[in-house]
């Protein structure tokens, strides 16, 4: 005989109630965490979990008591609110999703949720300032924003759409989430489906968009030259030179006065060659070889000497201070300095005397240093060699210089060794670069390769970066060191670190993770993967687990090349603080006093910001050729790697182009997908389908965005040959 069914359900576990001083401690924080709402008895005891008559007798005795005592006021008859004063934190807003944004404040370990109805208008970047409100079920501080401190920026680039009566502009940035009101007076000729810069002329609200003005039309969307002004407007890269700085910079003589030659080193009869990329324009760096009567070599590591043509005050020295660093976009350079200097007067081109800044060195076979001088010279390039051109020269041992370029590959090669005898990193990521036609449009992504000519002049400027900021580092002890721009690089953060570790595992790698065996691990790991397909997915993880290299003031070792002393010397014409280097290096030859530190740390910490500037924009540049590309060939099936998985979506690398792209987790309707955070894993509710970080995956193009620069991906089954 079946049991009888109790139709009430199960009967409800009381929960105890807690003491006074507990309950009151409870009810301060709940009013205390929800600042400016009102609560009742009857709200508190439904939060706290204890819903009874006696539970509510005491919740209403805990809230007089903290009436009386001055803790809380009434907001109505029979509710209460706290009279906290807010705890405001100002930070940064980083607006990740249409739905949410975090606030990134130094203040806080943590960063902060902000749902976006909840940030006052506030855009990707602008300073705000935060009151937190609750904690949400996983203990994670949300709050919301009360004040838009300072805004990021007012112009901001995008694509028109156009109706009848009004247009929007759609932003390109995947961090905007609302498009921008225009009139139609305010177009500035822009047609449907242009890309403009336009400027906010009034930020809205909750309830309204931002409206704005279209400042200046980059043409049609879709158009090379219209996608990349829009990257480099994104970024806020200068389209041009001021023209007052070009007209400096075509005032300056290209006479080698005989003054200037005599106060330097000559050193034009010494044999000296450029090793450059085909398509290189300027030349910064030379190399000359000398075989000495002691059976070792004089070898010379030459570098533009920007410093004679660009004198402090200058309006060429403001321009290249505020511009910091040359960009590398997929199709053009924006140069730190105007082309008068970066391809003329500074560049080292064969069959020209120039002014140089110098480091030479007395090596022997086994690249040990016996000496080594500092300082000005004049010198004279007989031979401009391209890598390629090197690179045959030195598998053959035919060819111009070929002696040369033997010995000086052999030494370079005993140098690398004796570096990572010393913990050096060996991280040589595969890039890409993109076979364009004339009109920019990508027919193919070719993957650079790296040989032992690029590795030979990559040695002997870390060589030269080295021992200048050796030579600098040691002139005084303790207290009293010379002030310096270095190029720091710190350990790794050990959870990123570890995070990777795991990441390696999938492909079956072990790291080591303690300090003492971490480069010597990462080394073995490095030589592991090479040729393997996931040999990029991991080069770039492990680059990303470092912590970011910056110039700075505060000399401390650098990791990635086990370097006691580095700086940057040897690329004046596309890198400021190489500028700063060459000034200071000869401020200190000339037995200057140390200068101010502070005024230095501030350039290398403008220098830093953009350096990463620079780079976002170049990574941009590339994203959007991928983008172009993929869109091409969107019928046909890629092997590819699971680099990244979210609660939104799963990354995947194609293997055959080193284009990263999403699958969606909403696209996925062969069953319901959970994001496994933990495991960095999704599994299907049904199918009990896991998909992993690393786990090989044949994918196809679903969809591609050039705005957003975004490729969207679906799984599919592999491609019979």
């Amino acid at each position: 005989m079946s049991k009888k069914r109790n139709k009430k359900g199960p009967k409800r576990v009381k929960k105890p109630i807690k003491s006074i001083p507990e309950l009151k401690n409870e009810v301060q924080q709940i009013l205390d965490f929800n600042l400016h709402k009102s609560y009742t008895v009857r709200n508190i005891a439904k939060a706290i979990g204890s819903n009874t008559a006696e539970a509510k007798r005491l919740i209403d005795k805990v809230l007089i008591e903290l009436l009386n005592e001055g803790k809380i006021e009434k907001a109505s008859r029979a509710s209460y609110v706290s009279n906290k004063e807010p705890e405001f934190i100002i930070g940064k807003v980083d607006h990740v999703n249409p739905r949410l944004a975090y606030i990134i404040s130094a203040e806080r370990e943590d960063d902060i949720i902000v749902k976006t109805d909840n940030l006052k208008g506030a855009l990707h970047n602008d300073t705000v300032k935060v009151v937190v409100i609750k904690k949400n079920r996983d203990g994670r501080e949300e709050g919301k924003v009360i004040e838009i401190v300072e805004r990021a920026k007012t112009q901001f680039v995008g694509r028109i759409d156009k109706s009848v009566r009004y247009a929007f502009m759609i932003p390109d940035s995947r961090y905007i989430h609302t498009d921008f009101f225009i009139l139609h007076d305010k177009l500035g000729g822009a047609k449907h489906q242009d890309k403009v810069i336009a400027e906010i002329t009034s930020w809205g609200g909750q309830d309204r968009k931002p409206e704005a003005k279209v400042v200046k039309v980059l043409g049609p969307a879709g158009e090379n030259e219209a996608e990349i002004h829009s990257i480099m407007a994104e970024f806020e890269l200068p389209m041009e030179f001021p023209e007052a700085v070009i007209k400096e910079s075509e005032q300056i003589s290209d006479k080698m006065p005989d003054k200037e030659i005599s106060k330097r080193r000559d050193m034009r009869e010494t044999t000296t060659f450029t090793i450059d990329p085909e398509d290189a324009k300027d030349f910064d760096d030379a190399i000359s070889f000398k075989k000495l009567k002691n059976g070792n070599y004089e070898i010379g590591i030459h570098i533009a000497d920007v410093t004679y043509y660009v004198q402090p005050g200058t309006l060429l020295e403001e321009e290249a201070f505020h511009r910091a660093t040359s960009v590398y976009l997929v199709d053009r350079t924006i140069p730190m300095l105007p082309e008068r200097l970066s391809n003329g007067l500074c560049s080292l081109r064969p069959n020209e005397d120039k002014f140089t800044f110098s480091a030479v060195f007395e090596l022997d076979q086994k690249g040990g240093i016996h000496n080594q001088w500092f300082g000005r010279t004049v010198t004279h390039s007989d031979r401009r060699f391209t890598y390629e051109e090197a690179q045959a020269v030195i598998e053959t041992g035919v060819g111009d210089h070929a002696e040369e370029l033997t010995t000086l590959n052999n030494i370079a090669k005993k140098l690398k060794e004796t570096r990572f005898k010393h913990g050096a990193i060996a991280f040589e990521s595969v890039e890409v670069k993109f076979k364009l036609d004339e009109n920019g449009k990508p027919l193919g992504v070719i993957p650079k390769v790296r040989k032992d000519a690029h590795k030979l002049v990559e040695e002997y400027m870390l060589l030269a970066n080295r021992k200048v900021a050796e030579f600098v580092a040691t002139q005084k002890k303790g207290d009293q060191k010379l002030t310096f721009v270095y190029r720091q690089h710190d350990y790794p953060d050990p959870e990123k670190l570890s995070t990777f570790s795991m990441f390696a595992k999938r492909f079956g790698h072990e790291l080591e993770i303690e300090e003492k065996a971490v480069a010597k691990s990462l080394n073995s790991l490095m030589n592991e993967i090479q040729g393997k397909p996931e040999q990029n997915v991991l080069e770039s993880l492990a680059i990303r687990s470092m912590a970011k290299a910056k110039y700075t003031t505060k000399n401390s070792f650098h990791f990635g090349l086990a370097f006691q002393y580095y700086t940057h010397f040897t690329s004046p014409i596309r890198r400021y603080p190489d500028v700063m280097v060459h000034r200071l290096l000869q401020h200190y030859l000339d037995e200057g006093k140390s200068v101010n530190a502070e005024e230095y740390e501030s350039k290398c910490l403008h220098s830093s910001e953009m350096e990463k500037r620079a780079s976002d924009a170049e990574r941009a540049s590339i994203k959007y050729k991928q983008v172009e590309f993929m869109a091409s060939v969107e019928d046909k099936a890629f092997d590819g790697l699971v680099t990244g998985v979210t609660e939104w979506g799963i990354f995947v690398e194609i293997i055959e182009t080193k284009c990263e792209g999403m699958v969606r987790l909403v696209d996925m309707t062969d069953d319901y997908y959970e994001f496994d955070e933990k495991n960095y894993r999704v599994i299907g509710q049904n199918n009990k389908r896991m998909i992993t970080l690393g786990d090989p995956v044949t994918v196809r193009v679903k969809a591609t965005d050039i705005d957003k620069r975004t490729i969207d991906l679906e799984f599919c089954e592999k491609e019979e040959v």
